[in-house]
């Protein structure tokens, strides 16, 4: 039994996935395998992944019903205690698995890891903004605390003991953007992270990713299933605030009235910024060009997101 399974969700990635399927291929450790689910790509993306031999790789074919779907099958299939997901355009450091297993030897009490990330934009790299302070090189912290910036679990870069998936569920293949979120909003409720500060991933950010699709707005997260611990529980409560400040800003930018008004309504003002209140009261004629002017500086590694 490999120690790690790694499972890559693949749909329409001929230009990433090479690059990707190498960096999971060229770790120092060695010991795991690689369980790619093939989401009904109508590209080229099988035959490139052919190209491959090794031993360690497991290639499945299904009919397309979405990434949540996908990350279910490798999940029910992975034949190793921890599971490790990259999505088909991102990209591993050589020593991100030596890191996770030398952590989960360090904290053998622990159920979930992740490590830090850099994002790739069309301009340049850019180390990833946490909202926490580094303390030590790892460190175990709270999943809501750490991630009212960047989230400290990012899909990409985390490991996670299978029975975690026994105990709270798989992925929500209801939710078409955001799933991933959803997934450690459910995580975090009852597990910390163990967190390595080590850059171990590259994020790379690619405009035609179908969690960008506005015509997913209204498949996002149900946040009304997290209405109970929301309330006993306040980092919980401010890290859906943030989450639901994005979604009506987006709601408000689609003209669409009556989702800003669900997230409006439901978010603790005391838990936003000032600022973040003022763009919410301003007309969408308003918010689009600040917007577009933040991306753009975003992009160029000043500031972050305006959504968080």
């Amino acid at each position: 039994m490999p120690f790690f399974s790694v499972i890559i969700p693949l749909f329409n990635k001929e230009k990433f996935i090479e690059l990707t399927l190498k960096s999971v291929l060229n770790q120092t450790f060695i010991d795991f395998e690689i369980l790619i689910i093939n989401d009904g790509s109508t590209d080229n993306s099988a035959q490139i992944i052919k190209r491959f031999d090794d031993p360690r790789i497991r290639y499945f074919y299904k009919e397309n019903a979405g990434v949540s779907s996908a990350r279910n099958d490798g999940i029910e299939k992975a034949q190793s205690n921890y599971i490790s997901f990259i999505d088909a355009d991102d990209y591993w450091y050589p020593n991100f698995l030596e890191e996770m297993f030398k952590n989960i030897k360090s904290y053998p009490e622990q159920k979930v890891f992740s490590g830090a990330i850099e994002i790739e934009t069309s301009k340049k790299v850019i180390p990833a903004s946490y909202s926490i302070a580094k303390t030590k090189d790892c460190e175990i912290v709270n999943f809501f605390t750490a991630s009212s910036k960047e989230t400290v679990i990012w899909t990409s870069c985390a490991v996670f003991n299978k029975s975690i998936f026994e105990e709270i569920g798989n992925f929500d293949i209801e939710v078409k953007s955001g799933q991933d979120t959803d997934m450690w909003i459910r995580i975090g409720i009852d597990y910390p992270v163990v967190f390595s500060w080590e850059i171990l991933a590259r994020y790379i950010y690619d405009e035609n990713s179908l969690s960008k699709n506005k015509n997913y707005l209204n498949k996002k997260i149900n946040f009304s299933k997290f209405k109970e611990p929301e309330k006993t529980n306040p980092s919980l409560k401010k890290f859906l605030d943030l989450n639901r400040f994005s979604l009506a800003i987006k709601s408000k930018l689609l003209s669409d009235k009556e989702n800003f008004n669900s997230y409006y309504k439901a978010i603790d003002l005391k838990n936003i910024t000032f600022k973040k209140r003022l763009l919410l009261l301003m007309p969408s004629v308003v918010l689009k060009p600040l917007i577009h002017l933040k991306l753009i500086l975003t992009n160029n590694g000043l500031g972050s997101s305006v959504f968080k």
